[in-house]
């Protein structure tokens, strides 16, 4: 008879009292779907704390499915914050499922959510207060299958080591597949190596362990992964999509949490992709095609949520909101819907050239907080070479239609160190904001004009695998920070704030992007010395990585810094969303031209190649305005 969830539970409830936020440890939200005793087991983590990993829709639509599967339990987990990670371990309590307190050892399969690559340390922190040998390598017959997926695994070298498999794509229909694959095999009393390699015919499912490294010449120093010899599996993993989106559920929240969340809301993707072609943006790429659902689908998935989750406030989720071609209707029909309720509606930002009048009135509602938009860059020469297709005169307007709809706080996004940068255009990045702040001195009545505010935020030029910009270094980061002290000089308004990440930081994301499995050990050393929860500001410090960089032989910066050529083979060519290189190298050279691309969606084919090379093609609800 298996332990009951108390008997689990009261090994952890004695530490509760010791730490911060006791609510991201305990059971019984509303909504939990897991069955415990079911006969094949998944446990699904989030790297992070529970109140930034509740959130995810990714880790609730495989939630979903996987607990509406006969014989399936799924259940989940998330990284325990640093005061109970050391209680754990000093009272020996191993890392627990959140539904029914067993241990993630215990369970036949453990999927980890890939959302960044600052997660890439709280993958070991999970896997060792779990007991699961960090290196997939070293595990036995009775350890759980670890496997990996989400948006973050197109270069998935550097942290492969760490996972028996890793999904490429939308994990709709191969969560599925590989649990029940997994689970037939396990029945049938297969050996681990046996169950990897059947793992391996999956579409879209990438088995490290069959695959070796090769530094046959033209090459980056990291080398590129190939099969070895005699595995047959594929040379190239191609994503897996959902063609048919809105076959899909919308409604993918269930659990309504006790503890507060970071995004505190209801929250349903209208939307998956997005062909505007933006050159530094790896989604703009992994998440092709683009395929919207219906107005009525969204409304009523919306009433849905409400009614199940009681939230005051709904987030219509997307790469690009205001892309979707019915959105302004859709605004205005839940508007209608949900007047006199107190509920709000947001959009998390705004495309400057799809954002009007109309759009800043249903985005209002009775709720006015802040606005955000992402011009990327200050000037237009630098719009055009990362191919952002959006002007000046697109942002006056957007701006003034927000001003009148009676918004006063603006937030705009930036990034420094783009390739083809100068100070030029970081001082106009200065120059949009206050540009901004007179719009709204033309529109606000002077004695309302001190809630008036213009946020600027800046992040640093991260080169991501699978994007025209892959080939790209990035800026040297005391040339990074120069120029963070550039702009906030150059900006004179008392209504502008500034703000910008952290230049080492950056540093890492850099390097976790563009290298190869040669990395493995500079993550193990930086976990080793202390590196979890890297994301956040107060407990990231360079200085671990420096000396585990050190230990190895590798130099970071140089990892991050200096470009590769266009004919070297990469560390991560091997997995791929369906573009082809000819198409990445095209747009590369189109934005050494300064030549911008249109979005397929508006226009005609770009051939990127996506959609021929998947068996897919773009979705929309209605016609373009």
């Amino acid at each position: 008879m298996r332990p009951t969830y108390q008997d689990r539970f009261s090994e952890l409830e004695p530490l509760l009292s010791r730490v911060e936020k006791p609510s991201r440890y305990i059971d019984h939200e509303w909504g939990t779907l897991a069955s415990p005793e079911a006969e094949h087991r998944v446990c699904l983590i989030y790297p992070d704390v529970y109140e930034v990993g509740l959130p995810n829709q990714g880790i609730a639509i495989l939630y979903n499915i996987l607990n509406q599967q006969e014989g399936e339990s799924c259940e989940r987990s998330y990284v325990p914050w640093v005061d109970m990670a050391d209680a754990m371990r000093e009272a020996g309590v191993p890392l627990l499922s959140l539904e029914g307190a067993a241990p993630v050892a215990s369970f036949d399969v453990v999927g980890f959510h890939v959302p960044h690559e600052m997660a890439a340390t709280n993958y070991l922190e999970a896997l060792d207060l779990a007991g699961i040998p960090l290196f997939a390598s070293e595990r036995g017959e009775d350890d759980p299958i670890v496997i990996a997926g989400g948006p973050s695994v197109y270069n998935p070298e550097p942290i492969c080591a760490f996972f028996d498999a890793i999904l490429i794509g939308e994990g709709e229909e191969s969560i599925v597949e590989v649990c029940l694959e997994q689970r037939r095999m396990r029945d049938a009393g297969a050996t681990r190596a046996e169950t990897l390699r059947a793992l391996a015919k999956i579409p879209g499912t990438y088995v490290p362990s069959l695959y070796e490294v090769s530094h046959a010449e033209p090459c980056t120093p990291h080398g590129y992964t190939v099969p070895r010899a005699g595995e047959d599996v594929p040379s190239v993993i191609y994503k897996r999509v959902v063609p048919d989106f809105e076959a899909t559920d919308p409604l993918s929240q269930s659990i309504v949490p006790f503890a507060q969340l970071v995004h505190d809301r209801l929250s349903i993707e209208i939307l998956r992709g997005c062909a505007r072609g933006c050159r530094f943006c790896q989604a703009g790429i992994t998440y092709r095609p683009v395929r919207e659902r219906s107005a009525d689908q969204v409304v009523s998935a919306v009433t849905r949520g409400l009614a199940r989750t009681g939230y005051d406030e709904v987030s219509l989720t997307s790469l690009s909101t205001t892309d979707h071609s019915c959105c302004s209707q859709i605004l205005s029909r839940l508007n209608r819907r949900l007047d006199d309720t107190g509920i709000s509606v947001s959009i998390p930002s705004q495309r400057l050239d799809s954002f009007g009048v109309d759009m800043a009135l249903e985005v209002a509602g009775e709720k006015k907080g802040g606005l955000t938009f992402a011009p990327e860059a200050g000037s237009q020469r630098l719009r055009d070479i990362i191919n952002k297709n959006v002007t000046e005169d697109d942002l006056e307007r957007a701006a003034r239609a927000a001003f009148e709809a009676g918004w006063r706080r603006m937030k705009l996004y930036f990034m420094m160190g783009l390739p083809g940068e100068t100070d030029e255009d970081i001082v106009a990045i200065a120059e949009l904001a206050e540009r901004v702040v007179e719009i709204a001195h033309e529109i606000v009545p002077k004695g309302q004009r001190g809630g008036i505010s213009v946020s600027v935020s800046v992040s640093v030029f991260i080169p991501k695998a699978q994007t025209p910009f892959q080939w790209c270094g990035q800026l040297d980061d005391d040339e990074v920070k120069r120029r963070q002290k550039l702009l906030v000089s150059s900006v004179k308004s008392r209504q502008v704030r500034v703000h910008y990440h952290d230049a080492d930081t950056s540093l890492i994301e850099a390097v976790l992007s563009r290298g190869g499995r040669d990395l493995t050990p500079v993550i193990v050393g930086a976990w080793k010395r202390g590196a979890r929860f890297d994301a956040w500001t107060e407990q990231f410090d360079l200085a671990r990585w420096e000396d585990a960089a050190c230990e190895a032989g590798i130099d970071l910066r140089a990892v991050a810094q200096e470009p590769f050529e266009l004919d070297q083979h990469l560390p991560w060519e091997h997995v791929s969303p369906g573009v082809t290189p000819g198409f990445l190298k095209r747009e590369w050279r189109r934005a050494l031209m300064g030549k911008t691309t249109d979005d397929c969606t508006r226009t005609s084919c770009t051939g990127c190649g996506i959609c021929p090379t998947l068996g897919v093609e773009n979705v929309l609800a209605g016609e373009r305005a």
